[in-house]
């Protein structure tokens, strides 16, 4: 049976999730810079979609010591994946580094944060865009829950387990993320 995903673009305000701040965290804000697309002449409209079918579905298994990003990036190549949805992750990791989005004007600044600290792992999602991986991670210790967008640096614990649905070749998903295309 074939399912059919439609990808869309929203504009998510992130402003007042909480965000994980505890001693030997290294944290770090940069500006990203932004045009708009207007100025460049090619204004998106404000919703997009692309249907594709799940053609099959992947699992990627971690083992410990992994770097996340990196061993994704190596099964989508092994793999021969073009496009994907990250469809779900668990798993448990000794350190991490993510980026999450700080403030609520453009241009956009983002937060950084690099720690070692063992944190189980509950949710990996995101896309493969054309061969690049585009992943956010959720964690949580025994008090609270937190994540961002998955920079190499996190390394997996016990193991991690990744499912892709892997969607037609043919579409073009090179903007779904561009933060400039807006």
């Amino acid at each position: 049976m074939k399912s059919t995903i439609c990808l869309m673009i929203s504009v998510l305000g992130l402003a007042g999730l909480p965000t994980h701040t505890a001693a030997k965290a290294a944290q770090v804000e940069v500006s990203t810079q932004m045009r708009d697309a207007e100025q460049v002449g090619q204004a998106p409209p404000a919703v997009v979609t692309v249907g594709s079918d799940v053609k099959r579905v992947v699992l990627i298994r971690l083992k410990y010591n992994t770097d996340m990003l990196d061993g994704i990036e190596q099964a989508v190549k092994n793999e021969k994946i073009k496009n994907a949805v990250i469809l779900s992750g668990v798993g448990s990791v000794t350190s991490y580094h993510v980026h999450a989005v700080s403030n609520t004007t453009l241009p956009a600044k983002l937060a950084y944060t690099q720690r070692a600290a063992p944190m189980d792992l509950i949710a990996v999602n995101g896309y493969v865009l054309n061969g690049r991986i585009h992943a956010h991670i959720t964690m949580t210790d025994d008090q609270k829950a937190f994540g961002g967008h998955l920079h190499k640096g996190t390394t997996v614990f016990t193991f991690a387990i990744i499912r892709l649905g892997i969607l037609d070749d043919n579409i073009d998903l090179s903007r779904f993320d561009d933060s400039n295309w807006r």
